[in-house]
């Protein structure tokens, strides 16, 4: 193909040092070689002082679990499904807790040493009178309402009743070895959801297949993005794993149509590192009519109609190779370049049907991996010199201006006081953070609520200005024992699922983007059993899909069973709830 021309306006030069720990020799990628730019500054909003003892576990990221933070395609159906998350080290555990008397002293210290440095720490409220939960959406703009102007303008409405009921439960399918089952979305008809060697649409209200569509080998990734007519991309390996290894490489992109179930295309190429071998691929994105797979063999894209190729990788001077890409309303790459021990990153606006950049800016030194949060707004996120500490793939965030590449502000997130995340090797796989209204909006970390008493942690969704990377003055408190995580954007609102104590069941809220008030979608039942269902998922290893009053919840990973377990212990791969009116 033809060679896409460097980016517009960047100065040429040699790569810097190398950062971090060794990286494996980089394959080529496609497209000319790619000139680095020089490093933007990267200091807007200045880091916060740090905060007092977390209460609680990390909680890390998962698969298309937690809202996507990125921005969905207009579709007929209920939105596309968030990022997975995948489990990740909890943070150290630390000391007693502190007296009532000694938190109110500590907490007016600090208050005063935030205003001093333009900080702001969010406290618990404790007040515990709005309802938190998940919903999602798209991010942008929003019709007006409230008084800074923001919010509202979702398609969720908040029903009658929000009371929910259990709506059927699928068991965990007998795996020979562990398995990767991530990838779930919503029609107006079926919940589909990944399977052995299969994708599976079943009914939203009984949970019988609908349809079933039998693959060669098992699905290997996913994309978030569903177009208008419920068409989303897939990988999938060419043939079934066989033991010992129960391991195939991850070579097939495909196109499914989630409404009838069929395999519209599937295709695979050669070049790069893997010379006249298959491409290995580890994520998949959709934008437009564009298909994008990544991975450490390089990038390639597809049109979306047929399959067609419209770029594939190729060997270059600079030893550039993208990683993989963010997808939605834009297609940006993040690529690797440079010589083993000495390899930089660089985010790239892209051309869909060219692959050629449109803008480019490149990440600071310290930075091995990058997570594309939102492509329009373009919102990266990177754990530079590994400072997050948590496994949580995130020390900053770099808004960047999409048609130019300049840097507009970097937003510290420290990572003992915000609880969003990114799988680091991952480039669109962040989870409990999503974008919307001109702002990125995060949980915190849990902390003690307002009673003091053992189990009653809970946590706040706030915001920061990705103009100004100011943290704005609105926040949604979970309440006393509930812990909030946003799944995705609707319209100017966020849809939050409101995870429970032990003997609740959880609920789903919106929350509107810019007053921050809360009002309730679903509420589940606290029957034990249906409780046992619901909780019996990991928050940080399970996806969360809500639309049109259901909710599902389904597993990322199937293990093989283990001959020591009881029948009693029931896995579930799917459960999902219904509002009952």
């Amino acid at each position: 193909m033809t060679q896409p021309p460097p980016p517009p306006n960047q100065p040429p030069g040699p790569p810097p040092g190398g950062f971090g720990a060794p990286q494996d020799p980089p394959p080529g990628g496609f497209g000319a070689p790619t000139p680095p730019p020089q490093q933007q500054p990267s200091y807007g909003y200045p880091q916060q002082p740090p905060a007092q003892p977390q209460y609680g576990y990390q909680q890390p990221p998962t698969q298309p679990q937690y809202g996507y933070p990125q921005q969905p395609p207009t579709q007929p159906q209920y939105g596309y499904p968030p990022q997975q998350q995948y489990p990740q080290a909890p943070p150290p555990s630390g000391g007693k807790k502190l007296s009532a008397q000694m938190q109110i002293i500590i907490a007016a210290a600090v208050a005063v040493v935030l205003i001093i440095g333009g900080g702001i720490w969010y406290a618990a409220s404790g007040d515990g009178e709005e309802t938190n939960n998940t919903a999602g959406g798209s991010s942008g703009s929003s019709q007006g309402k409230g008084g800074n102007g923001l919010g509202g303008g979702g398609k969720e409405k908040a029903p009658d009743n929000p009371k929910s009921q259990l709506a059927f439960q699928l068991p965990q399918p007998k795996v020979p070895d562990l398995t990767d089952m991530s990838g779930s979305w919503i029609t107006d008809k079926a919940f589909v959801k990944t399977g052995v060697d299969s994708v599976v649409g079943y009914d939203l209200d009984k949970g019988s297949p609908v349809w079933t569509l039998p693959l060669p080998g098992q699905v290997c990734g996913t994309s978030r993005h569903v177009t208008a007519d419920n068409k989303t991309a897939i990988l999938f390996e060419a043939t079934k794993r066989v033991g010992p290894r129960f391991y195939q490489p991850c070579t097939e992109v495909g196109v499914i149509d989630l409404g009838t179930g069929k395999l519209v295309w599937s295709a695979a190429v050669t070049g790069g590192t893997a010379g006249d071998q298959k491409v290995r691929f580890s994520e998949v994105t959709l934008s437009g009519t564009t298909v994008a797979a990544g991975g450490t063999d390089g990038g390639a894209a597809f049109d979306l109609a047929n399959g067609n190729p419209r770029w594939k990788p190729e060997a270059n001077a600079q030893q550039c190779y993208d990683m993989g890409y963010g997808g939605g309303e834009g297609l940006v790459a993040a690529r690797k370049c440079g010589e083993y021990g000495s390899q930089y990153v660089v985010i790239q606006n892209l051309n869909p049907l060219t692959g050629a950049p449109i803008s480019q800016y490149k990440m600071p030194a310290g930075v091995e991996y990058a997570s594309i949060v939102s492509t329009k707004p373009l919102v990266v996120a990177a754990d530079v010199g590994d400072a997050a500490g948590d496994g949580s793939g995130i020390s900053d965030f770099f808004s960047l201006d999409e048609k130019t590449g300049k840097l507009k502000v970097k937003i510290a997130a420290d990572a003992e006081r915000y609880a969003a995340s990114c799988r680091s090797t991952k480039v669109e796989a962040c989870g409990r953070v999503v974008v919307g209204n001109g702002r990125i909006y995060l949980p915190t970390e849990e902390h003690e609520g307002s009673t003091g008493e053992y189990g009653d942690e809970t946590n706040e969704i706030v915001s920061f200005d990705l103009a100004t990377g100011k943290p704005t003055p609105e926040k949604a408190d979970a309440g006393d024992r509930y812990t909030l995580v946003p799944l995705r954007m609707d319209g100017g609102n966020i849809i939050a699922y409101k995870a429970p104590p032990y003997d609740k069941g959880g609920q789903v809220v919106s929350i509107d983007g810019g007053t921050m008030k809360q009002t309730t979608l679903l509420e589940n039942p606290s029957d034990e059993p249906v409780r046992d269902a619901e909780t019996s998922f990991s928050e940080n290893g399970s996806e969360y899909r809500y639309a049109a009053g259901r909710l599902f919840i389904s597993q990322t990973l199937v293990s093989k069973p283990r001959e020591s377990s009881s029948t009693d212990d029931k896995k579930y791969l799917v459960v999902a709830f219904r509002v009952a009116g």
